[in-house]
Formats: C-alpha cells, structure tokens, sequence
C-alpha cells in the first residue's frame, strides 16, 4: 500500500495543511510500468476524523489502510483542526474547510491521482466531529456522493440546543462559538450548519445512501443518536442504522464499524494488492 503525506499552502484555509491519501498497492506479479500507465480510475473515501484529531488518526489507531488495500480503493484523510467541516471567517486569516474540501481538495485528489469523479464511485465517512461534516457534505453536496457513513455522531437540532460538552470540553463553549461564529441563532438555522432542518427540507431521494451508528455507552448515545434515529423516522429518511451494546466512544467502535461502512457502500472487490 502507498501511503502519501501531502503538505501544501491551501488557499481557503490561510496556512500550511497536510492531508494524508492511501492508494492502492501494485500486486507484485504485475509489473510496475502495466500497472502505473494502465489509466484506471479508482474509488474514493474521504474520511473525516474527530475533534482534536488531524489527518493522521485513522492510519493510526485502525486498519484502514488494510482495509483500503484489501478493496483497492483511495481513502483521503485531511486535517481540519477543530472546525467542524464548516467555514470560520473570524479565525485568524480565515480557516474555511467547507470551501478547502469542495473547491481545493476535491479537484486536486481527482486531477493529480487517478480517482474516479464519478458519484458511485465517491464515498464520505467520519467519526464524532467527523460525522457531522460527513452528514453536512452528504446534505448540501448529494451530487457527489454514492453513500455516507455517520459513525458516533448526528445532526443537532438548534431549535433546542442541548449540551453535547464531554468531561474534556467545557459544557457550552463550542456551542456558544458555533453560535458567535454565524452571527446568532437565527443566522445559524438559515446556515449550512443546521443539517437537521436541511434534511426535512430537501428532496431525501438525492442523498447518498446512509449509514448510521453509534456504542450503546457512548456519552452521546441518548441525546444525539437517538434522538435523530426518532427525528429520521419522523420525515421517513432512509437509512441503516446500527447500535453496538458495550462500545464507548472509543477507536474499537470505529475500527469495528468503519470496516462495516466499507461493506454497506458495496466497496467489497477483496483482489486489492499486497494487504499482508
């Protein structure tokens, strides 16, 4: 497997950012010339990490790159600090992740490695902070999408703004930024951030096939997951949903399961390269 680690100044996020790709591995009784020229396009899965997180997490803590090797498949994993997935103009010289993943990183993945632009053949994942950019681009962006997988975190319904705060946040500071940071509460449900009534509005046939999942004793297990589980149910959104007795927020569940998403997107073709 050929792993790459790319470091280039980004236009939308105002500094140097570091992105790490997976690519598919050249099974060793095909020659490397018939193999680098013979122009095939693969899949893609862009996998969004967590808060306090960067592009580094998911080679580290699970089998990802197994996993990607086994299916010959492109996984692409950036950095974004702790910024949601979303736009934060007032950050320093401006950190704008929504438009780096739309108009930065996604054209430089499809021009400068042989990934396939096509929607089936394009897959967005992410734990916690990461699923809720995966649902937000899967949301306003369905076009790109064949399927998205929601691993231990859903869309917040900012009508009634709970605290989601763990024992290492503190309770309402992220809330009290995201608000700050759309200019109010009213600005924030008329902004891409309020996934939760952008799913009741649009038309739920666009979107990409789901899959959704949490651990029965994860913190957010009962506030988020399954209130939007009843919320999905109540505007008939289709999706998987899937809940693992015993699992905390922790790396097992997501090594676990993001094997699992792999299957559901129907990325299963076990010839990949040298995954041993």
């Amino acid at each position: 497997m050929a792993l790459y680690t790319l470091n280039f100044e980004s236009q939308y996020l105002h500094n140097n950012t570091e992105v790490s790709v997976i690519m598919p591995d050249r099974p060793r009784m095909v020659e490397a010339e018939e193999f680098y020229g013979n122009g095939k396009k693969y899949s893609v899965l862009w996998l969004l990490h967590g808060t306090f997180g960067d592009h580094t997490d998911w080679i580290r803590h699970t089998n990802i790159e197994l996993y990607a090797c086994e299916r010959n498949l492109i996984v692409v994993m950036p950095s974004a600090l702790n910024s949601d997935y979303v736009n934060w103009p007032g950050f320093g010289m401006g950190y704008d992740m929504e438009k780096f993943m739309v108009k930065e990183l996604m054209p430089m993945i499809y021009n400068w490695f042989p990934a396939s632009k096509e929607r089936e053949d394009n897959f967005i994942a992410g734990l916690s902070m990461g699923s809720m950019g995966a649902a937000l681009f899967s949301t306003w962006y369905p076009e790109k999408f064949g399927a998205s997988a929601w691993l231990s975190g859903c869309p917040q319904n900012w009508h009634t703004t709970r605290n989601l705060g763990s024992s290492t946040l503190p309770p309402s500071r992220r809330n009290e930024n995201i608000i700050d940071n759309e200019g109010g509460i009213e600005k924030l449900l008329n902004s891409h951030r309020n996934v939760w009534d952008r799913l009741k509005e649009m038309d739920r046939s666009a979107l990409p096939r789901l899959f959704i999942c949490s651990g029965t004793d994860d913190f957010l297990y009962e506030n988020n997951y399954l209130v939007f589980k009843e919320y999905a149910q109540e505007i008939g959104l289709q999706a998987e949903f899937e809940e693992l007795e015993g699992y905390t927020h922790e790396w097992r569940f997501w090594d676990k399961e993001i094997e699992k998403a792999l299957d559901f997107f129907s990325i299963s073709n076990k010839d990949g390269g040298n995954a041993f």
